[in-house]
């Protein structure tokens, strides 16, 4: 069992910055890919980044590219996103979810087996 905590949403400006945490508790968090997906009203819930176990691969949908940046401490059993240059298309809430897996990453929802409580964006023009 692995249950994640999401924290750092909030209201921000266009061009402003936010820092998403995603703290897990349960077997080695090492063992586990995390990826980020977000869901705006109506929409499907979409692929945002990964990175993998180990820290060491990343990857990220297009429409962020150059913009946020995934990361984690497996010390602290943490992950983040690292979000700059926002744009009000980026508001959503914002999920992290873990599927074990040492060495792959995984970009669908359906790959994942758990997932935070998700916590809200919002950029304002």
């Amino acid at each position: 069992q692995v249950q994640l905590v999401e924290s750092g949403g909030g209201l921000v400006q266009a061009g402003g910055s936010l820092r998403l945490s995603c703290a897990a508790s349960g077997r080695r968090f090492s063992d586990y890919a995390m990826g980020w997906f977000r869901q705006a009203p109506g929409k499907e819930r979409a692929f945002v980044a990964v990175i993998n176990g180990s820290g060491q691969t990343t990857y990220y949908a297009d429409s962020v590219k150059g913009r946020f940046t995934v990361s984690r401490d497996n010390a602290k059993n943490t992950g983040y996103l690292q979000m700059n240059s926002l744009k009000p298309e980026d508001t959503a809430v914002y999920y992290c979810a873990a599927r074990f897996s040492r060495t792959y990453y995984y970009t669908t929802s359906k790959d994942y087996d758990y997932w935070g409580q998700g916590t809200q964006v919002t950029v304002s023009s």
